[in-house]
């Protein structure tokens, strides 16, 4: 089963009469991770106003917010809606606000928090995590040919090769896609090729 994620840190401000938000989004997987973030963004802007924020991970589906002095629900919410909408995970978000001196009530902050927040999420980028494997090839330089020919129709990704007594490649695809490329590597080897799994995970591969 696929998930969605971000991609990288991502960071965007705006000013909403007078007020500056901040936001920004990073990829965690920890709630340890989550918190070590939090507290690198608050040192950056340790004279703000507020700094109100959201994760959402996969473990344990754990969900957190704050709205961090703002009145109830108008910041920490809505950020949170952000990643849960769409279903990301994995992900931490903050969104720093220095005060302008003018009041934006409570549908302005939902609207503004809510606006900080995605754009730093779209900064970041989303990517579709899905289940892969990493897998070990061993064979004779005969068949090098047609099985490198073989790779693209199942958009592999060669991880190393190396090309000692006998070509070893190793290589990261789509679990979906490896009965299917291991039943065609079957046929062009005369059954003498069984990939080797190394490991599985999620990525973010096509």
């Amino acid at each position: 089963m696929s998930y969605l994620t971000l991609k990288k840190i991502g960071t965007d401000e705006f000013v909403e009469k007078k007020s500056r938000f901040i936001g920004w989004a990073k990829p965690v997987t920890t709630e340890e991770e989550a918190l070590a973030f939090l507290e690198e963004v608050h040192a950056k802007y340790p004279d703000a106003h507020h700094g109100a924020y959201a994760y959402s991970l996969r473990e344990g589906q754990l969900r957190r917010y704050s709205d961090a002095g703002e009145p109830q629900g108008t910041a920490g919410v809505p950020i949170l809606e952000v990643l849960t909408k769409p279903g990301i995970v994995d992900a931490v978000v903050v969104v720093t606000r220095y005060f302008g001196g003018i009041l934006l009530g409570g549908g302005g902050l939902i609207r503004a928090y809510g606006h900080g927040a995605s754009i730093a999420v779209a900064n970041a980028g989303i990517a579709t995590m899905v289940p892969c494997q990493t897998l070990q090839l061993v064979f004779d330089y005969a068949m090098y040919g047609k099985i490198s020919y073989l790779l693209p129709d199942y958009k592999i990704e060669t991880i190393s090769s190396d090309f000692g007594e006998q070509v070893t490649l190793v290589i990261k695809m789509r679990t979906e896609r490896v009965e299917a490329f291991s039943k065609q590597l079957s046929e062009l080897t005369a059954g003498t090729l069984i990939p080797k799994l190394i490991k599985e995970e999620y990525d973010d591969m096509e």
